[in-house]
């Protein structure tokens, strides 16, 4: 058994926890609220209920029961991947068709659950490999817009203060990276944001006005952008984006396990599986997004050296009264639009990266693996840069092709199957 700490310094590392993973999990409502262009009194109650929820879901992991919760000491925020495709319906069709797709792949989760402990062998390096770093690629866009200054039709777009300011942050996470030891580099991210953000507030780039006009008190509720509505093509590409969390939170799970000399039984794994898809109901029903087991604290785990739940507790309640006082939430909307996209260039390139490390766990020397990750990720990134190749089909059609990371994860598990068929693998 580890060995327990005080309240004390589980409060201390709790915080620890929140600062780690603190700026992957804001950056998804960042993100998709700019996309679909939210005012600020929308994007702070998308912050702090963001950050409310992601408390609440790592309570429901931390708390083993009968029906759900893996009791590891893991910690959940928002899953970066569901980015893309969540912009992608709030545009075509609606936010709520939006919450709606994202209930709907809860509820298919927490079902499948049992069912998807036992299938993990479809899912092996050469598909998660390939997931993984076409989500990284396709998210880099993203992170350019934004250096330039988020609007690429604006006329001051790629102005010099944007681009100075980007760079800078870009600069700071890397130099944190290089020099920088323990805590202080695994907030790295974080850290240049912060610094980032001040620098712009020298360049005039940075408004007050949204801590100002945010309340200091406020409760979630239910359906605050209208009540959820269902489309097929919407809740199915959700339901692969669910898939692709799930087969990374399980790489986390085992992570985790190690850590702690513990094996990870397919029991675990159902229990695990079924707290992520309660918290992405809930997260539907909240107005929030979905919900993964964040990899970065598993680092901080073996960091820090302290292996209990008893931090991550303090973490998950510190998140959640944090997502209760909307000035808080507030003050991470007034990072400048080219201050988050050095940022977001930096994890999204990281995630492709993270996927090109699991696709060296493959054989290369292998054709049909070269095949598979070459064909997936071709397909991934070319519909991604031309969605409008399938324009001429029904819009709900359209919305299910025209998603790089569903053909790449279509691609990759059908793929894979055929080639170990055809060489008659089992």
């Amino acid at each position: 058994m580890p060995k327990e700490v005080s309240q004390q310094k589980a409060a201390v590392l709790g915080l620890q926890h929140l600062l780690a993973m603190y700026s992957g999990a804001v950056a998804v409502p960042l993100l998709i609220g700019g996309a679909l262009k939210f005012n600020s009194t929308q994007m702070t109650y998308l912050v702090s209920i963001d950050i409310f929820m992601c408390g609440l879901a790592t309570l429901l992991q931390l708390m083993r029961n009968k029906y759900f919760g893996i009791g590891l000491p893991v910690v959940l925020g928002c899953a970066i991947q569901a980015v893309a495709p969540l912009v992608m319906i709030g545009k075509k069709f609606s936010i709520n068709t939006m919450y709606g797709a994202i209930i709907v792949a809860g509820i298919f989760v927490f079902l499948i659950a049992g069912f998807f402990s036992k299938i993990k062998k479809l899912f092996p390096p050469v598909v998660t490999g390939t997931l993984i770093t076409t989500i990284g690629l396709t998210l880099i866009p993203v992170a350019f817009q934004n250096m330039g200054g988020g609007n690429s039709a604006a006329r001051n777009f790629g102005d010099s203060k944007n681009l100075i300011v980007s760079f800078i942050t870009i600069a700071i996470i890397i130099a944190l990276e290089i020099w920088a030891k323990g805590f202080l580099k695994s907030i790295s991210v974080l850290i240049g944001l912060i610094l980032g953000t001040i620098i712009a507030s020298f360049m005039g780039l940075v408004s007050l006005k949204p801590v100002i006009q945010a309340s200091w008190f406020h409760l979630p509720q239910f359906f605050y952008f209208g009540v959820p509505k269902f489309e097929w093509s919407s809740s199915l590409t959700m339901i692969i984006i669910a898939l692709v969390s799930m087969v990374e939170s399980t790489g986390v799970f085992f992570a985790t396990g190690d850590l702690l000399h513990k094996n990870i039984s397919e029991d675990d794994l159902k229990r695990g599986y079924r707290a992520e898809g309660l918290a992405q109901i809930l997260g539907g029903l909240f107005n929030t997004f979905p919900y993964t087991t964040f990899s970065q604290n598993v680092g901080l785990l073996q960091l820090s050296g302290i292996k209990t739940k008893r931090p991550i507790y303090w973490a998950a309640s510190l998140l959640m009264l944090m997502g209760l006082l909307p000035k808080v939430g507030a003050l991470v909307t007034i990072i400048p639009t080219p201050v988050l996209g050095g940022a977001m260039l930096v994890m999204f390139t990281m995630i492709a990266v993270q996927g090109i490390k699991m696709l060296l766990q493959t054989n290369l020397n292998d054709n049909r693996n070269v095949l598979t990750i070459a064909i997936s990720i071709g397909l991934g990134l070319g519909v991604t840069i031309y969605p409008k190749i399938f324009q001429n089909l029904p819009q709900t059609v359209q919305l299910f092709l025209s998603n790089g990371i569903v053909v790449a994860s279509l691609s990759a598990t059908l793929l894979n199957l055929l080639f170990k068929k055809g060489s008659g693998e089992k």
